[in-house]
């Protein structure tokens, strides 16, 4: 009998640290890395920033964890240069304490050996020297990009992205390759790197990113001592996560294994308790969550709809067609026993859930969408067996189901 995951429920961000922390140094059984699932507004961002304050407080005040995540991104904002057009750049947080630690300057040759491997393009830091009492440092200021003979180029978001996320990995080889300059660095954070990156570059990332975790489990100390560093990883893209599982759990020769757990974080109510699912058998548990949660939603009464949620429930759908063997969505439809109904759904879920009805622009959904995307979900759901998880379990139950057509398997 398969063994049932635990799943720990926690009052608050806070008890959620401690779960993490619990588990990186549990004295009989300790762990390289968490690899954590999150939906996008569960709160990952402020669960990054409670992990660094919790070693703040038990190192008063001095930190233990290089951290990775949206505010990292925001210590980087682009210039368009209104008045002339003409020297575009990325400019830098000059007042963070960030780049006081981190010398980009002896950096620049790794941040370029990362950055060749997803862009064809170039990039030129501009420093200034700062005095400061006794000490002195130099500080960066703006970062200008070129192509060829073509310079101060306006970049993408997923190239900028790309550039802040090659400074984060250089610092971390120079964490992990010098502990002695960095002893207080007993972690690292490192909270959904891959914003506005196609799937290609993903991948791509997550191979580089699960090669220098490796190297961080088997990091040793200035005297030789093994001395790993704890790793959290946080993130909502289901492709990066599962590439992350592969190559994390995969046994490399010469290099030492990764002990580590998976979990995924949900926060049923929005607000209040969080629960922590233990995920190492079943990786793609959030999908059947998901489904869970769109029930939830979908409830008379209790529930609120949006938009958005046209494209959590078309998602859905693709990857049971997936798992039966089939291209697309259409399968989910044909299955149902009215005509007029697969055609009325197929025009709704092509329609509703693409442009204006994303999830970063989330509106109130209509009262004939809701009726209709109650009817499909109603009309999915009878169709096709799922297991809901129990972390839900206050979620309103499913029509009851039947065995989808002759599959011989349950989605």
């Amino acid at each position: 009998m398969k063994k049932k995951a635990k799943i720990y429920r926690l009052q608050n961000l806070r008890k959620v640290v401690t779960r993490l922390r619990d588990d990186l140094n549990n004295p009989t059984k300790p762990i390289h890395l968490v690899l954590l699932y999150a939906y996008n507004r569960t709160g990952k961002t402020r669960l990054s920033m409670e992990f660094k304050d919790a070693g703040k407080r038990k190192n008063r005040g001095t930190a233990d964890t290089l951290y990775f995540n949206a505010y990292t991104e925001d210590l980087f904002t682009w210039e368009n240069d209104h008045q002339n057009d003409v020297a575009r750049h990325l400019r830098v947080n000059t007042t963070s304490r960030f780049f006081r630690s981190h010398a980009l300057s002896a950096l620049e040759p790794k941040i370029d050996e990362y950055l060749k491997r997803y862009a064809d393009f170039e990039f030129d830091f501009k420093y200034e020297d700062v005095r400061e009492g006794e000490e002195s440092f130099s500080r960066p200021t703006a970062v200008h990009f070129y192509k060829g003979e073509q310079v101060n180029i306006k970049v993408s978001r997923g190239e900028q992205n790309l550039l802040i996320w090659c400074v984060f990995m250089a610092i971390c080889e120079r964490v992990l390759s010098d502990p002695a300059s960095f002893q207080s660095i007993k972690y690292l954070y490192i909270d959904d790197p891959i914003s506005s990156l196609d799937d290609n570059n993903a991948i791509a990332v997550a191979c580089d990113l699960a090669k220098l975790l490796r190297s961080g489990a088997s990091r040793k100390d200035q005297n030789g001592n093994h001395s790993p560093i704890k790793i959290v990883f946080s993130l909502h893209h289901s492709l990066f996560f599962n590439v992350m599982c592969n190559e994390i759990g995969r046994a490399r020769e010469g290099e030492a294994k990764v002990s580590h757990k998976r979990y995924f974080l949900h926060h049923p109510n929005g607000d209040g308790a969080y629960t922590l699912r233990a995920t190492d058998d079943t990786p793609f548990f959030h999908h059947v969550a998901s489904l869970a949660e769109l029930q939830m939603a979908a409830a008379p009464g209790t529930g609120k709809l949006y938009t958005f949620h046209f494209n959590a429930l078309r998602s859905i759908m693709e990857k049971t067609a997936s798992f039966f063997g089939h291209d697309d969505l259409s399968f989910c439809l044909n299955a149902l026993d009215n005509e007029e109904d697969r055609a009325l759904y197929n025009r709704a879920l092509n329609l509703l859930s693409h442009g204006k009805y994303a999830i970063h622009e989330p509106t109130d959904m209509g009262e004939d969408n809701t009726q209709l995307f109650r009817r499909i979900l109603s009309d999915f759901t009878t169709k096709f067996q799922f297991d809901l998880p129990d972390i839900l379990a206050a979620a309103p139950a499913a029509p009851a189901p039947i065995q989808p057509p002759a599959t011989g398997a349950t989605a």
